[in-house]
């Protein structure tokens, strides 16, 4: 394999997909020794195979506001492979969509299922809609016209959707009805669903704690844990909420969240009513974080900057791709960090990721520490397919015991003569071998 070959092909053919080919070059560069010594992938075509989706679908979808304007939105679904089981990832609805975000983030979904040991392929799909400062029956008839498009491609043993930026429950749920109202059954197409209606306990939360329970086991490995510890997150919504209520739990103390107005410095903690108020924030306030300043005494709000200048022992960024440059990780490793586990998918930089090897700091990539949310919703379609539901507890359980066996593979593959592990290698070369042998099991298709 000859890794500059590929991505200067790639980049003829889909130039412009900047996020995208980032995600490809992050993995081919990973696997190039391994994929080199079997010549059995080069032999069936395994690389060209697998950085093209299996197909891509495109729509537009007309809908009316409560004023009864028209508006047309575009749509995607990309369904990028299936080697090991139905296709699985979320949907996104946020004017940063576009086809190179959702190839991006569907490549990568590819090998964070297969890190989770689960039966599950990779896919994304979403809109450019915005839900920001919609009425819920603006986003009801959004959501219908979607699924209007959606539900030929999808279904329980074909392809199982699940939510993102901008789906939480109440859109999964405006989902979900069109979808059983088109085909007059109820079935676990969905992921995140309503817990009174087929949703899993946790689900909401698992990205983040599992995100947590990542870092847990990478400390670990030092001899360390949460306890005492001083944590930084970004983001506030469900990633960051399941985050910092874990690392709390766990002993230590979150310092900051933040938005796409800034960020939120509480040298108090951010805990308890806080963590609701934090919740509150994302539910009714367009995404702003300046408000918690306003309502906590001793938080102070910082606009238009990112929590990365802040001292920390412990960095979650919990936010969206490429919010962590190489500026950020310097401050980072000079402030003494040791731990940067991600619970966004792609959040580092190349350049801020190069820096935190060099620095040998412990560093998780998302398709490893970010699995958490995805490994639940397989944990979902488990109970969808038996009619039957866990306790919060079993679930838990499961989400540790899964991203502990995610660590363990990344070790395996990723750790390096000096004794540091390098798990963005690891992580790739775990999920890679399963879908390349997979892949080779099946035959050319």
């Amino acid at each position: 394999m000859n890794v500059t070959k590929i991505l200067n092909g790639l980049e003829a053919k889909h130039p412009g997909e900047s996020e995208y080919l980032q995600a490809v070059k992050e993995v081919l560069e990973s696997i190039e020794t391994i994929y080199n010594e079997n010549p059995q992938f080069e032999a069936a075509g395994i690389i060209e195979r697998v950085v093209e989706p299996d197909r891509i679908l495109t729509f537009k979808i007309p809908w009316l506001d409560d004023s009864g304007k028209v508006h047309v939105n575009l749509g995607y679904r990309v369904q990028f492979n299936n080697a090991i089981g139905p296709y699985k990832g979320g949907l996104r609805f946020h004017p940063s969509v576009n086809l190179s975000i959702l190839k991006f983030l569907g490549f990568e979904q590819i090998f964070k299922n297969s890190l989770t040991t689960l039966p599950m392929g990779g896919a994304k799909g979403g809109s450019d809609f915005d839900p920001k400062g919609k009425s819920d029956a603006e986003i009801m008839r959004f959501c219908q016209a979607f699924m209007l498009e959606l539900w030929k491609l999808i279904g329980p043993e074909t392809d199982v959707p699940a939510g993102d930026i901008g789906v939480g429950g109440r859109e999964i749920g405006f989902l979900y009805g069109m979808y059983k109202k088109l085909v007059r059954e109820h079935n676990g197409v969905l992921t995140g669903k309503g817990l009174n209606w087929g949703g899993s306990k946790i689900r909401p939360e698992a990205t983040g704690f599992g995100n947590v329970y990542f870092a847990y086991e990478m400390l670990s490995t030092k001899g360390l844990s949460f306890e005492g510890k001083t944590v930084t997150v970004s983001g506030f919504g469900n990633v960051a909420w399941g985050a910092v209520s874990k690392a709390t739990e766990l002993g230590a103390k979150v310092v900051t969240i933040s938005g796409p107005d800034g960020y939120i410095y509480d040298p108090n903690g951010i805990s308890g009513e806080k963590i609701d108020f934090m919740l509150e924030l994302r539910a009714s306030n367009n995404d702003i974080v300046a408000p918690y300043a306003e309502e906590f005494e001793g938080a102070i709000f910082h606009a238009g900057k990112r929590p990365w200048e802040v001292k920390c022992d412990i960095a979650l960024p919990c936010a969206t791709q490429n919010e962590l440059n190489a500026q950020d990780a310097q401050n980072l490793v000079n402030n003494g960090c040791i731990c940067v586990s991600e619970g966004a998918n792609m959040p580092s930089t190349p350049e801020a990721i190069e820096i935190f090897h060099k620095n040998k700091l412990l560093f998780a990539p998302g398709k490893a520490s970010n699995a958490g949310g995805v490994a639940t919703s397989g944990l979902e379609m488990s109970q969808n397919s038996m009619k039957y539901a866990w306790a919060s507890a079993d679930v838990d359980d499961k989400l540790r015991r899964i991203m502990k066996d995610i660590h363990e593979a990344c070790v395996k593959y990723g750790s390096q003569p000096d004794g540091y592990v390098d798990y963005v290698k690891g992580a790739n070369i775990a999920g890679f071998l399963k879908v390349a042998e997979a892949m080779l099991d099946q035959g050319i298709i």
